[in-house]
């Protein structure tokens, strides 16, 4: 019978093994759910539209009042996890955002759908993802934290890619409701787990700063509101029927004012610390130049992954009519690659450089949009997704594997919730500024292009090419070819010029899609240039922080 030292101890480390295993569980599931809700519901738009008794304008409205109560609440909800704790910050998010998604479930009309997801379900992640961030730190060592924050932020891009798959199998063989009624058992799973959780205790006589939290969260809203809209109303000069503040886009003025009050709320925070007051943001914080390198290259992987994820189901589902399933089957690449390389990259090579790995992760990025583009074609098949999908998986999973990591041990452990708020804060901000980037280059390039080739078509009479330059001149809906030629039947107009219509349609659609991953290819390559501030080593824990190391840091070894 082996009594050996060795013997002994094998069962603790697995059953520290094993909590580690669920803390990672319960932290990766909970960010699952705070990405999927989006992707989710942009596959589902029209259908929920007519469940709920309104017009898809008001379900895309309830999708951007939605990310803006997230993006405003991000720095308030890492305050908030220091005052109560961030284990109780995270529960009680929980609770929030599950009692959001069963309202949301069972919502009869849109009133009610924007109180259970896009209030109650935003106030939930706002809690929850800066606690997440926070957990994370005190539950692993600094040398252990890569691997755990990769496999953290993983589950977040994996939401993104499967959402269109999830959305499109339960709005087409059941109701989008089960979704978000699955998503009130996975809360109280979490739930349940929690108690596994090591927690960082509150701070003693910490108060919220309630100037500071009304003035960040006007200033952020303000800015991504504006971001959110440029699409619809135009970045500086307004679209033909979009509303003008003094001849410019009323965009441009919100996200100046947002700068303006978001500098307001800085000058604030210096002035409280002057008199020895709690603040929300410690300005000081701000100017670690590591941690503006993580939050740089945070902005750029979701500037990125968004603007990828907006450009790559418009082709497949619109240009080439895919069904949300078929969609989500073809996405699924991104997400293989994307958990071998968060996963794989720490544990294969736990002392690599970050910088190194994060240049390597954007590069990887640029190599995907640059293939993506050079497939890209009037005549290509879905097919030509899968290598770029994969490529890009890489790179995300990559980034995902060290920016969190550098980030948080930037500063100390004690002000990771702070880190939390303001790093989802970034991430929010990079997502909204990636979609409405693509976006709008795609429509702009689609627009020129389409007017253009029908002012050329021999088979496009002159009056109906005039007609087009000034009624479209505004922007052209990216239509696939079935809609646009069922709107050109029930208007009347001839065979022969409906044909030459829809094929200008076709490459201008192409043409639109490339404008878009050419931006997306440059801002890669910029993100590239300006990873210098990622520290070129490993960050690793001080004796007196290895000697606390926690079970599951151990077990994560």
């Amino acid at each position: 019978m082996d009594v050996s030292p060795h013997a002994e101890a094998r069962p603790a480390a697995e059953a520290a093994a094993g909590a580690a295993g669920m803390v990672l569980l319960t932290l990766a599931s909970a960010q699952f759910l705070m990405t999927l809700d989006s992707s989710v519901m942009n596959v589902s738009i029209a259908t929920v539209a007519k469940d709920v008794g309104t017009t898809v304008t008001g379900i895309q409205a309830a999708i951007t009042f939605y990310t803006l109560v997230m993006a405003s609440l991000m720095i308030t909800g890492g305050r908030l996890g220091q005052i109560f704790g961030r284990k109780r910050a995270f529960a009680i998010g929980c609770v929030i955002y599950g009692c959001g998604s069963l309202i949301t479930a069972l919502s009869p009309s849109l009133p009610v759908l924007l109180l259970g997801w896009s209030v109650l379900e935003g106030v939930g992640a706002a809690l929850i993802m800066p606690a997440i961030v926070a957990l994370v730190a005190s539950n692993f060592g600094r040398s252990q934290r890569p691997r755990a924050y990769g496999l953290v932020a993983s589950a977040g891009a994996i939401a993104v890619a499967a959402g269109p798959l999830i959305g499109g199998l339960f709005t087409t063989y059941a109701s989008w409701r089960w979704v978000f009624a699955g998503e009130v058992l996975v809360v109280l799973v979490i739930l349940a787990l929690t108690r596994r959780i090591a927690d960082t205790p509150a701070e003693k006589g910490a108060r919220l700063d309630l100037v500071g939290t009304a003035l960040s969260a006007l200033g952020l809203g303000l800015i991504v509101y504006g971001i959110l809209r440029a699409g619809t109303w135009g970045f500086v000069q307004p679209k033909q029927g979009a509303p003008h503040w003094l001849g410019l886009s009323p965009v441009i003025w919100l996200v100046l004012g947002g700068g303006v009050v978001l500098r307001v709320f800085m000058w604030w925070e210096i002035h409280r610390l002057r008199r020895g007051e709690a603040v929300l943001v410690d300005p000081a914080m701000l100017r670690i130049r590591t941690l503006r390198g993580g939050l740089i290259s945070f902005l750029f992987q979701y500037l990125l992954q968004a603007g990828l994820f907006f450009v790559v189901p418009l082709f497949l589902s619109v240009s080439l009519g895919l069904s949300a399933v078929a969609t989500g089957v073809r996405l699924l690449p991104l997400s293989v690659t994307l958990l071998l390389a968060a996963v794989g990259v720490p544990r294969v090579f736990p002392n690599a450089s970050p910088r190194r790995v994060v240049q390597i992760g954007f590069f990887a990025l640029f190599a995907g949009i640059v293939i993506l583009l050079a497939l890209l074609d009037a005549g290509a098949g879905p097919e030509i997704v899968t290598w770029p999908l994969l490529l890009a998986g890489l790179g995300v999973g990559a980034l995902a594997s060290q920016l969190g990591s550098v980030t948080v041990s930037a500063v100390p452990d004690e002000q990771s919730g702070e880190v939390g708020g303001v790093q989802n804060t970034v991430t929010n901000l990079g997502a909204s500024i990636g979609t409405a980037l693509a976006g709008a280059v795609l429509i702009s390039a689609l627009t020129t292009s389409f007017l253009t080739g029908v002012a050329h078509n021999p088979n496009v009479p002159k009056d109906v090419a005039s007609k087009a330059q000034v009624e479209l001149a505004g922007g052209i809906p990216f239509m696939s070819d079935k809609d646009l030629q069922a709107q050109l039947d029930k208007a009347g107009v001839p065979a022969k010029t409906a044909d030459a219509i829809v094929t200008e349609n076709a490459d201008a659609r192409i043409d639109g899609l490339r404008s878009s991953l050419s931006l997306l290819a440059i801002v890669a390559l910029i993100a590239l240039f300006a990873t210098r501030r990622i520290p070129a080593q490993q960050p690793t824990a001080s004796p007196a922080s290895e000697a606390a190391a926690s079970p599951a840091s151990e077990a994560l070894a």
